[in-house]
């Protein structure tokens, strides 16, 4: 989707970025426009490789509070997913404050698979995908802090769940009313409902590692050889440190987690602990609530084509409502 936040590299600075980083020249260059924030190119270099390169915003770009070198976030979940076989792109190279362009890039290998979003699968291998992304989540999810829970960037974190939670809710509260943004709720019975479920975050004690933005446009699928296959998972520029919970939402969002959920069947089966009693709906809820918000406060910055992100705008304001329904019962 077209954003502000997308920077504008001429194939001059992309062949100096390639040569610099892999000492290749750029045969061929194609700007990939799926993505809502970082500016990602699929370059082919004159060596044969095929290579992606992500871009952060411009530095003078004003962004949400959280989004704070979101792809020094995503190289340290590389750095520390390298030992547990999850499937992901090799991170090639990384530059932060770099002097070509004035700010971060990754270069990472190129995948050949192609995005769940699209692909059109039989039901039966739609649930297979989505019991092995459980599987894929559980082994993540094995992946700790140092102690500190919320964003690794910044200061939105704390030494509990609680408070970085917290911190994390209050920031995009702030920043809706920086931005100006509209809500279907306002930010003060937001913010009291938040604090008045506060304590169910206090069951959360181990600070995992949470990608928190596991749609399936960041799922690429094998599709040749007859059986689907998860070829990797990629886009981990806004993990943060939590409750592993929060990472069941944006794969099921705008709807509900349900206990016959492949998802969460592949998780119990991958060795990982969900328990979906009253304390973790309540959890639940919380990060709808904070989902919800970043996809109607993120307008702000971005300023998205309204032809592109009214339904999108829609069904996070329709759901935003319903999560703090539930909230207040």
């Amino acid at each position: 989707m077209d954003s502000r936040t997308k920077r504008q590299l001429s194939s001059e600075q992309l062949a100096a970025l390639a040569r610099d980083a892999l000492g290749a020249g750029v045969a061929t260059a194609e700007e990939m426009s799926d993505g809502f924030a970082n500016a990602v190119w699929r370059l082919g270099l004159d060596d044969g490789r095929a290579v992606v390169l992500k871009v952060s915003p411009p530095p003078e770009l004003e962004q949400l509070t959280y989004e704070r070198d979101l792809l020094r976030t995503e190289a340290m979940v590389y750095r520390l997913a390298a030992s547990t076989g999850l499937p992901l792109p090799e991170l090639l190279h990384h530059s932060f404050d770099d002097p070509l362009i004035g700010g971060d890039y990754l270069i990472l290998s190129a995948l050949d698979g192609t995005p769940w979003n699209h692909a059109s699968l039989p039901e039966a291998d739609d649930k297979a995908m989505r019991f092995e992304l459980g599987r894929l989540l559980a082994r993540l999810h094995t992946i700790s802090g140092d102690g500190r829970f919320g964003y690794p960037q910044g200061g939105l974190n704390g030494p509990t769940w609680r408070d970085a939670f917290l911190l994390m809710t209050g920031a995009v509260l702030d920043d809706a009313i920086r931005y100006g943004i509209p809500l279907p709720v306002t930010q003060v019975e937001i913010a009291k409902l938040v604090h008045a479920n506060a304590e169910a975050l206090d069951e959360v004690t181990r600070p995992a590692l949470v990608h928190f933005d596991m749609w399936p446009g960041n799922v690429f699928l094998t599709l040749t050889g007859g059986t689907p296959a998860i070829q990797a998972l990629i886009d981990h520029e806004r993990a943060f440190w939590g409750d592993p919970l929060a990472d069941f939402v944006t794969p099921t969002i705008f709807g509900d987690l349900f206990p016959d959920d492949p998802l969460l069947l592949g998780y119990r089966a991958g060795g990982g602990e969900i328990v979906l009693d009253d304390q973790a709906r309540v959890r639940d809820a919380l990060y709808r609530t904070y989902l919800y918000l970043i996809l109607l406060v993120e307008n702000g910055p971005r300023r998205y084509p309204e032809e592109a992100y009214g339904r999108i705008r829609d069904l996070a304001s329709r759901h935003l409502i319903r999560s703090c329904d539930f909230l207040s019962h």
